[in-house]
């Protein structure tokens, strides 16, 4: 049934969590190396980051209702409008943490909230919508990286560094890559609706490439980070390489069988990230 493909638990995409996780700890990390740490912010910052991918992840599959007929799959509309008010409810919890924690370290921190909300709307939503616009794996390289890892590391250490700016660039372009291997998996079905994402846009085999290219660009970015002394032992990262490469295997298959590229692509993620804010911590 065409429901079950909106029902709560996967339009909630548990696997994206990996995201908001690790740019947030990344960002607090940074802070803690720096001698800045604050447990109660950092935990709040976490629930924020959390609740601001969920309401992403909801409200996602919104923009499908014009392309399905009310009456003949009146379920599946019930099921995308309570996910939809669903995920505003996240955004309104995000929001009020958001305020306190604004509250707590000033108007700059504001300017990022805005920012990062307004663009978590527009992901699906008219009239920015540009996941249509095949700008999706652009923009989430800032709005749910860059700036929430500086975000992050801000309200912990009230200011924002170029180094900060550095260290986010790694995991914000894996953000990049989960986003780009749900465009790819989803690739015949984005097609066939008319929804013009960048893989759409571009085609199946310069999406692939596009992929291959992303991992190379973090790793390379990884180890200059460590040769300029920003990020330390950052060689150790290469470590976790056959893991994150490990999804690469589902790029040439068809269909449905590609169905795991995603999950396993955020497992990539969550390993890289991890390992990445234990470096930070060291």
């Amino acid at each position: 049934m065409l429901v079950e493909k909106y029902r709560f638990s996967r339009a909630l995409r548990p696997f994206s969590f990996s995201v908001a996780l690790i740019v947030c700890l990344t960002g607090i990390m940074a802070a803690y190396r720096e001698g800045f740490s604050d447990p109660l912010n950092a935990f709040l910052i976490l629930s924020a980051g959390l609740l601001l991918q969920a309401g992403v992840n909801l409200i996602n599959d919104f923009t499908d209702l014009s392309l399905l007929n009310k009456i003949q799959y009146a379920g599946a509309h019930r099921q995308i409008i309570r996910n939809f008010q669903m995920g505003l409810a996240c955004f309104l919890l995000a929001g009020c943490i958001g305020l306190y924690l604004v509250y707590l370290s000033g108007p700059f921190l504001l300017v990022l909230s805005v920012v990062g909300f307004v663009g978590a709307l527009g992901y699906t939503l008219e009239p920015i919508n540009y996941k249509r616009r095949g700008l999706a794996v652009f923009f989430v390289f800032w709005l749910m990286g860059v700036l929430m890892v500086l975000g992050a590391y801000f309200i912990q250490a009230k200011v924002v560094t170029a180094d900060v700016f550095f260290l986010s660039i790694p995991v914000s372009l894996f953000t990049s890559l989960l986003l780009l291997s749900n465009e790819i998996r989803d690739y015949e079905d984005d097609r066939d609706k008319g929804i013009r994402t960048l893989s759409v846009r571009v085609g199946y085999d310069k999406a692939i490439l596009i992929y291959k290219m992303i991992i190379a660009a973090i790793y390379l970015i990884t180890i200059l980070l460590g040769l300029t002394d920003i990020l330390p032992w950052s060689y150790w990262l290469l470590l976790t390489l056959p893991i994150v490469i490990l999804p690469c295997r589902f790029l040439h298959k068809k269909g449905g069988a590609r169905r795991q590229l995603t999950p396993e692509t955020g497992r990539g993620y969550l390993i890289f990230g991890l390992f990445y804010c234990f470096l930070l911590a060291l």
